[in-house]
């Protein structure tokens, strides 16, 4: 009899211990491409002055800012400087646009993208302190992609405009009509090569490595820049996140340190692609290399909590979109041009220029690239990169992550 009692129990709790090792292998938080649109890089049609003209229309080009806008699927939508840099833009209008999309979707969607309006950004009150391209051109001072180069874009409690810019590095601080209200705030202790107002100073940020990302906290009262890149001299997985008082006018004495993954080959660095809060204190980072196309290794979407730091300081930061391994069931990317390269189940982003999140409520977020108009090799080998929309679901944002 006690045999049959023990034998008893010992089956007992093997049949009980069975559920809870099969519950121990959790399925991996899966992505899933909801929605996708793009608009072709030939797409023209905002008016090319007062510099010598290449096109008789300047190109729409990619985004570096989505933000939200009245309507659905509506956004602003803000280029930065136009061709890449500050050399070849002096003829790109710097600008706002609000855009409608109307994604493709597994019920339907065309698919396409329509510019409603635009605004320029201009100084007529001459608040910017240096020559800029549009000095009496337009008579009215527009701003160019040789004069600023606005990778990140916020609108702050009152309705003005908040950029951030990778020349200075600068804010630039406008109104919704796009008229510069005060002169550019510039970081201090930072100055990139192309500063115009840097002559006697020592430079200590790389070119094209200021302001990419810029978040604002959900009170509006903060604005949290990043620098694209490390400063000359640190490690160069270190990257700055500072804190700039919207209600006071300056910067203050808080500063975080984001650490990006060790890239493989260890000289290609990553970079922070773009910096947009998730709720009251969590922050969304996309984190990139400097690869595209088949070549692109690593382009994540990472979150940061701003009061949790590890031992050494650096903000503890967990994967939530891997956007180069993103289910696409529907085939919803599909068809493609020949040559088009991450497109169907597993769908990519591996553009060497994704600049854009938004976080759309719940698990959703928006996303865009820049096609640094002309760039060629993100989704395909021989034609021009399109802006690429897209809504993925990013199941890891559930809960507490």
């Amino acid at each position: 009899m006690r045999t049959k009692v023990l034998l008893l129990a010992a089956l007992t709790a093997v049949l009980l211990a069975q559920p809870v090792l099969a519950g121990t292998k959790q399925k991996e938080p899966e992505t899933t491409l909801e929605g996708r649109a793009i608009y072709p890089a030939e797409l023209r049609g905002q008016g090319s002055q007062p510099a010598p003209n290449p096109f008789p229309d300047q190109p729409v080009g990619g985004y570096s800012a989505l933000l939200d806008a009245k309507g659905a699927d509506t956004y602003l939508a803000m280029p930065d400087n136009g061709y890449g840099s500050k050399a070849n833009s002096p003829d790109f209008i710097l600008r706002v646009d609000r855009v409608r999309v109307d994604y493709e979707t597994a019920r339907g969607g065309s698919g396409e993208v329509e510019v409603l309006d635009y605004v320029r950004l201009r100084d007529p009150d001459e608040k910017i302190p240096f020559p800029i391209v549009d000095e009496n051109g337009s008579g009215q001072r527009l701003l160019t992609g040789s004069d600023f180069d606005p990778e990140s874009m916020r609108v702050a409690r009152d309705g003005t405009w908040w950029f951030g810019d990778e020349f200075g590095p600068f804010l630039l601080h406008t109104d919704s009509t796009g008229r510069v209200l005060e002169a550019p705030i510039p970081l201090p202790g930072v100055k990139a090569p192309e500063d115009p107002t840097r002559p006697g100073q020592p430079v200590n940020l790389r070119s094209s490595s200021g302001f990419e990302g810029v978040a604002i906290s959900k009170d509006r009262r903060y604005l949290y820049p990043s620098l694209e890149r490390s400063l000359n001299g640190e490690d160069i997985r270190k990257h700055h996140i500072y804190e700039f008082d919207l209600r006071a006018g300056e910067y203050t004495d808080e500063r975080w340190t984001y650490r990006a993954d060790l890239p493989i080959p260890p000289e290609q660095e990553h970079v922070i692609g773009d910096m947009t809060a998730l709720d009251a204190n969590r922050l969304l980072v996309i984190e990139r290399d400097f690869l595209q196309g088949e070549r692109a290794q690593f382009e994540k979407v990472f979150v940061v909590d701003l009061r949790e730091t590890d031992a050494e300081g650096f903000l503890v930061k967990r994967e939530v979109v891997d956007l180069l391994d993103v289910r696409d069931p529907g085939l919803i990317s599909l068809p493609g041009r020949p040559g088009d390269y991450g497109l169907g189940d597993p769908f990519e982003f591996p553009y060497v220029t994704t600049e854009s999140v938004l976080p759309l409520g719940g698990q959703r977020l928006a996303i865009v690239n820049d096609n640094n108009f002309g760039s060629v090799g993100g989704r395909n080998p021989s034609l021009p990169d399109y802006t690429d929309f897209i809504v993925v679901r990013a199941e890891a944002l559930r809960g507490g992550v």
